[in-house]
């Protein structure tokens, strides 16, 4: 049994197509699709689906956070392995297959999708969101490969039911879960054929929004992981000394000058992060924040 778990907040507007990419798939597996949201707009939508398909579930939770809405639902999901995306993507029609393959060998304890953006490479942004997922593929890809830790993409990514009962809300999900595995032993694994379609930010407010909020949610390990015993991807040591490697994805002079470009934002995003972190005690906390130009 596969429960296949969509997170929604406020998505009316693309919950179908991320309903219908699952329904469009050959699962061989027996499956429930959950579908979560706090907001009736959402639902409302769901619920049409739901008529027509036997195995999709609704749920309306509190409202109080993704990470929230998982550990509300963890209790009520049947299946042995959870399988986890959002609202407001969709996923290539072998992803599920594939994911599920990864779970052939016992000790695989988390699974990675591979978020791939909507947006065209045209523009700054659009080209920066090909940038950034292309450079975390190469990574998750080279560290899968040597069987070392990764963090897994909260866009679509997937764990093995009755492992873990509930995980701290001050955390991303997506790194947190998948170090709570490793340290009981389990591997974390990428499948780059899992592919999920997703919109990035489309305009510097809501890209430094994203990328803040992104790099916040790993500012509370400490509280939970001794920092010199746990592997870690994503910190700003280790954003330096990849950084020389984004250079061979330019294709122009004018794709060159934007990954330059990309540096002081960068820069600008991991000092606010500090500065709020350390002299404001702002602190990355659970809860749904919408960012309009990924919608």
């Amino acid at each position: 049994m596969i429960s296949i778990i969509i997170t929604s907040f406020k998505e009316p507007k693309t919950i179908r197509k991320a309903i219908e990419s699952f329904l469009n798939q050959k699962i061989s597996e027996k499956y429930e699709l959950i579908i979560t949201a706090p907001d009736k707009e959402t639902l409302d939508i769901a619920k049409r689906y739901q008529n027509k398909n036997r195995q999709i579930k609704i749920f309306q939770d509190p409202g109080k956070g993704k990470s929230y809405a998982i550990n509300w639902l963890l209790p009520k999901l049947k299946g042995e392995i959870l399988i986890f995306t959002d609202g407001d993507v969709y996923v290539s029609k072998n992803s599920m297959q594939e994911i599920i393959k990864k779970f052939k060998d016992k000790n695989i304890g988390c699974v990675s999708g591979k978020p791939i953006p909507q947006n065209t490479k045209k523009s700054i942004f659009g080209y920066w969101a090909h940038l950034l997922c292309n450079s975390v593929h190469n990574i998750r890809e080279k560290r899968a490969n040597m069987g070392e830790f990764l963090e897994c993409s909260g866009y679509l990514w997937a764990f093995r039911n009755k492992i873990i009962k509930k995980f701290p809300l001050d955390v991303g999900e997506d790194t947190i879960v998948p170090l709570m595995f490793w340290i009981k032993n389990y591997k974390i694994s990428y499948s780059p054929e899992s592919k999920v379609y997703v919109k990035f930010p489309s305009n510097l407010n809501d890209f430094l929004q994203q990328k803040t909020r992104a790099a916040a949610a790993h500012d509370n390990i400490h509280k939970y992981f001794n920092l010199k015993k746990i592997p870690r991807m994503k910190t700003f040591t280790n954003e330096i000394l990849l950084s020389y490697k984004i250079f061979a994805y330019a294709n122009s002079l004018k794709e060159l000058v934007w990954i330059f470009l990309l540096f002081p934002i960068r820069l600008y995003i991991w000092a606010n992060l500090f500065y709020n972190s350390k002299f404001r005690n702002r602190k990355y906390t659970d809860a749904w924040k919408i960012v309009k130009s990924t919608k």
